[in-house]
């Protein structure tokens, strides 16, 4: 083992390398470089988090392998500055890095919200909770230092190597002639309009009010003989209640989520019994860049007894995934590996308590603090539904807190919306859609309005998914209303005045219509849903619901097609009425062919598909406007 480790450390010993930045990282520096940020202090509260995070990766690894600690055991980040040199070093004794570490970690970024951070870094100038949240705080030592060195070893080798850049597009790499101290130490050479964090008191001002949440000790350098201890030091989740302040509250959900904004929810509680944990969570006010990223799962911070484990333990389930914060357990052994922990039952248990807890406080919030509960439903609502056919177990708890836009307002719960039912009524009617706009301006809703019946608007992908499987809500079944026939017979119009038809000539008239469709229609019927629309195209109550065929089918893989759809007319338009008597008189006629064709058409594009045979539908309807000129 011995001849093989020196044999690595002789590997690592190469001379110096240059090394061009990725593309991203260039653009990246040069919007550090010209400071997008109107505080530029913020770059300390970056190095000393990712100094903290490199601890606390030691501190796991010497679970396994306890000699990783051995002579220097007591993990610290150590700050000092040098007037006369105009330096800053920020420093950890944590895991390091090896020379392929610094070159891959510092030279390239394999973050796919990079761009997105550029983007927004430049529209949104001095929003400063931006750059650890896209996980490019390193780099925001570049809006302070000409020229940034990394003197690293990783923890358990002998070799330390050297990373140099000034930020202009390339970085060198070389190895260190004498080993340095396990660990990182970062060297800034700072510009001269950045020298005011030379003074001890503007760090530790800086440190105290970024940092103080910060588990391990930040010490500042006042000579060569003597550091001081700037930060509190305790886990502040261990902390009580009652002692942590909200600005203290908001800096760790800065820490734990690179967002320093105001988080709108927090649930900060310790659980005692069968199992011990405790648990500190957030929910941001708005919704991170890569939430619908599909390798996005569990992002809370997994610690036992202060000892971190992982930030991918899944504690909380997908359709929560935008909960972030740091729950600890007192019950798990320290070794547990992270590929254990999706088997180990103490997860299990913490991770349904919790999920259930979380789920109480947001219905609290939501009967409490409904405005907040807003905020939260627009951020997080399309994946809080996700919820609703990924748990079955939990489905009646996300109803109590789903919101949904109908044709009466915004944000209305299902509790609102059953306690309103019209007479007769027996379902909760929905109707799913691509958008509101489209959705409000459905004819398949006139029928609906006539009779003061309101109905749920489902315009999130997800929608067409949950509904499917979903059963019923306090007794009253789901029930679409442009799939199948509306049943609507038993409620009585808000306008009670008769709607004469000549039934006979509107028989005549389908039939027509079916003999002209063919295969273009499933069916041509009456409708009930139309009090002012001719006509409207519905799905069979077997099949797929259309707002979902129509998902589905853009779709590789899923060989859904859309399927021939049921053509409904109103028996008492005015032109329906026309069409009748001429095909009662004169049978399937020309003209009765041209206008059941027409009919389909306007039918698709009021849904916004596109007819058929587009040229046909012009020649069609300029020889009925000819017509009607002439």
């Amino acid at each position: 083992m011995a001849k093989a480790t020196a044999k690595s450390a002789r590997a690592e010993a190469k001379g110096p390398e240059a090394h061009a930045f990725q593309a991203e990282v260039s653009k990246l520096l040069d919007l550090m470089v010209h400071s997008v940020y109107s505080e530029r202090e913020v770059f300390l509260r970056e190095l000393i988090s990712n100094a903290a995070d490199a601890c606390d990766k030691l501190r796991y690894e010497a679970i396994a392998n306890p000699s990783l600690l051995e002579g220097d055991s007591g993990l610290k980040i150590t700050i000092a500055a040098d007037k006369k040199a105009k330096t800053i070093s920020v420093a950890d004794n944590g895991i390091g890095m090896s020379r392929q570490e610094l070159i891959d970690n510092l030279g390239t970024i394999a973050k796919s919200g990079t761009q997105a951070f550029m983007e927004k870094a430049e529209s949104d100038k001095g929003d400063l909770h931006l750059i650890g949240q896209f996980g490019v705080g390193f780099y925001s030592a570049f809006m302070v230092a000409a020229k940034v060195e990394v003197k690293s070893r990783r923890a358990g080798e002998t070799q330390g190597s050297i990373w140099t850049s000034d930020g202009s597009g390339s970085f060198t790499i070389d190895s260190l002639a004498a080993a340095p101290a396990r660990g990182t130490q970062i060297v800034l050479h700072l510009r001269p309009e950045a020298e005011e964090f030379l003074d001890n008191h503007r760090l530790e001002h800086i440190v105290r009010t970024y940092s103080d949440h910060i588990a391990h000790p930040i010490m500042l350098k006042i000579d060569e003989e003597t550091a001081r201890q700037v930060n509190s030091a305790s886990a502040l989740w261990a902390r009580p209640k009652g002692e942590i302040t909200a600005e203290q509250y908001k800096e760790f959900f800065g820490h734990v989520t690179g967002d320093y904004s105001e988080p709108v929810m927090t649930l900060h509680y310790r659980a005692e019994g069968r199992h011990e944990y405790t648990v500190l969570l957030f929910v941001p006010a708005e919704r991170p860049f890569d939430l619908y990223d599909s390798e996005r799962r569990g992002r809370q911070k997994l610690y036992v007894r202060r000892v971190f484990i992982t930030d991918k333990a899944e504690l909380l389930p997908a359709y929560l995934r935008f909960v972030r914060g740091v729950i600890d357990s007192e019950d798990m052994p320290l070794n547990i590996s992270r590929e254990m922990l999706q088997h180990n039952p103490t997860v299990a248990q913490i991770r349904k308590a919790v999920t259930n807890r979380v789920l109480a406080e947001l219905k609290k919030t939501a009967e409490s603090e409904p405005e907040t509960f807003d905020k939260i439903w627009k951020a997080f609502g399309p994946v809080i539904k996700e919820g609703l056919y990924e748990d079955m177990e939990r489905r009646d708890q996300l109803y109590e807190i789903a919101r949904f836009d109908t044709t009466r307002g915004a944000n209305v719960s299902l509790k609102d919306y059953v306690g309103r039912l019209a007479a007769n009524q027996k379902a909760i009617y929905y109707l799913t859609a691509e958008s509101a706009a489209k959705a409000r301006t459905s004819p398949q809703l006139e029928g609906f309005s006539a009779r003061d019946i309101e109905v749920l608007l489902l315009t999130d992908p997800v929608d067409s998914f949950w509904i499917r499987m979903a059963v019923g809500y306090d007794g009253k079944p789901f029930k679409s209303a442009t799939q199948g026939s509306a049943d609507l017979d038993s409620i009585p119009l808000k306008d009670a005045a008769a709607r004469e038809e000549d039934s006979a000539a509107i028989g005549t008239l389908i039939a027509a219509i079916k003999q002209t469709l063919g295969e273009a229609v499933k069916d041509v019927r009456r409708s009930e849903r139309l009090t002012d629309s001719a006509v409207c195209i519905v799905a069979d109550a077997t099949g797929l619901d259309r707002t979902l065929e129509k998902l589905l089918s853009k779709q590789e893989g899923t060989g859904v097609k859309v399927s021939a759809a049921i053509l409904e007319i109103n028996p008492t338009h005015p032109l329906i009425a026309a069409l009748a008597q001429k095909a009662k008189a004169g049978g399937v006629t020309p003209e009765i062919e041209d206008a059941a064709r027409l009919l389909l058409d306007q039918a698709h594009i009021v849904e916004g598909e596109p007819v058929a045979d587009p040229q046909g539908f012009a020649r069609r309807l300029s020889a009925l406007m000819a017509r009607t000129v002439g």
